[in-house]
């Protein structure tokens, strides 16, 4: 007779996400929460007490939150964890939706300046 090793899907899912642990949970928690404050700042102190231009604070803003979409995605969405192949056409199609962004705020400030509303 021969010999049957039963794999179960608990066993390989407790060994390829053995590196989100409690710790790392908490020191993303911590990232996620120190830009969040820094967006508060920017907000209530920065762009009313003049010392950073709306204009700058909305790119500023973009930034913030983009980095906190990639680590929300990385580590709570388990990305992080996936193959080289789907982490590379998901930062492809993440490129593209950025460059969108830009373009089209860039874009909404050439119409705002040269077509005024009559």
């Amino acid at each position: 007779m021969s010999q049957h090793t039963e794999h179960t899907h608990d066993e390989h899912a407790h060994g390829e996400h053995a590196a989100l642990d409690k710790k790392k949970i908490w020191q993303v928690f911590g990232i996620l929460l120190a830009i969040t404050v820094v967006e508060f700042i920017i907000a209530l102190w920065a762009i009313p007490g003049k010392h950073m231009t709306q204009h700058i604070g909305n790119y500023v803003y973009i930034a913030l939150t983009l980095l906190k979409a990639f680590y929300i995605v990385a580590y709570f969405m388990h990305l992080k964890f996936e193959k080289v192949g789907l982490q590379v056409s998901l930062s492809v199609v993440f490129i593209f939706i950025f460059y969108f962004i830009v373009l089209m705020l860039i874009e909404g400030g050439y119409l705002h300046l040269h077509m005024p509303l009559v």
